[in-house]
């Protein structure tokens, strides 16, 4: 999604300006985007939510499931819009991020400089004449502080999955048409292990408040068959049956 993500600066950047997104084609390859746990009473609503293992990191992360192939969203239509009632924060930020400095805990935000929503000519200024942030980067800033915070909380909260071995690998198959797709290559929280747990370690789950992202994710699984739907929806469109063509 991002092509050229760097520090934004009054330096370098005070002649940039930004355009509110009027379209999703940036999206259009991201088959999954992170959520935070805060996100998913209403993104399970709409999209299978699993857990992806950072390997490099040792730690899992949860992200909404947009596509059922590598660089598929389903989501995003042909002419950029986004067909779905609520979108992940992570891609209604863009083309902005955080990045961590260094090891230590301070971030800057970054910006992409080749995303189609920056340019010298078009939208509102990042910095002022006197080369002060603009309140579009004040916003921003907020936004992003707020996404952290979750951020930090869904780290614990997986931290906390992954401590008690609650996490399987998903192997589950869709049917798109007359083939059968495989979903594999992420991990879901394991049913039989959580109905198993002690008296204690579940009241310790709620009192986290960790039972309704829990209930969520396992519920979002049936909206694969979702994916489904719009992925034999967009084939038909594009390779429509000799039965619905005209002649």
């Amino acid at each position: 999604m991002f092509k050229k993500l760097v520090p934004l600066n009054k330096e370098h950047h005070q002649s940039l300006r930004i355009q509110p997104i009027n379209g999703f084609r940036f999206a259009a390859n991201v088959h999954v985007a992170a959520v935070m746990v805060h996100e998913f009473a209403r993104a399970s609503a709409i999209y299978p939510i699993v857990f992806i293992e950072d390997t490099h990191h040792d730690k899992f992360y949860p992200a909404a499931l947009l596509g059922l192939e590598q660089n598929e969203n389903l989501f995003v239509t042909e002419d950029g819009h986004w067909q779905a009632a609520y979108i992940p924060a992570v891609i209604r930020r863009y083309p902005f991020a955080l990045a961590r400095l260094g090891e230590d805990d301070i971030f800057t935000v970054c910006v992409d400089e080749e995303s189609e929503l920056v340019s010298q000519q078009e939208g509102n200024p990042l910095f002022s004449d006197s080369g002060e942030p603009a309140e579009v980067v004040e916003q921003v800033k907020r936004f992003l502080g707020e996404l952290q915070q979750m951020e930090v909380m869904t780290e614990a909260f997986c931290r906390f999955l992954k401590s008690h071995n609650l996490f399987s690998p998903l192997n589950m198959q869709v049917r798109v048409g007359e083939k059968i797709q495989n979903v594999t290559g992420c991990y879901v929280i394991n049913e039989q292990r959580f109905a198993n747990l002690s008296d204690e370690l579940f009241l310790e789950i709620r009192h986290q408040h960790y039972l309704a992202p829990i209930y969520a994710h396992l519920t979002s699984l049936s909206r694969t068959e979702n994916l489904a739907m719009l992925k034999q929806g967009i084939r038909a469109v594009k390779h429509p049956s000799d039965e619905d063509q005209v002649h």
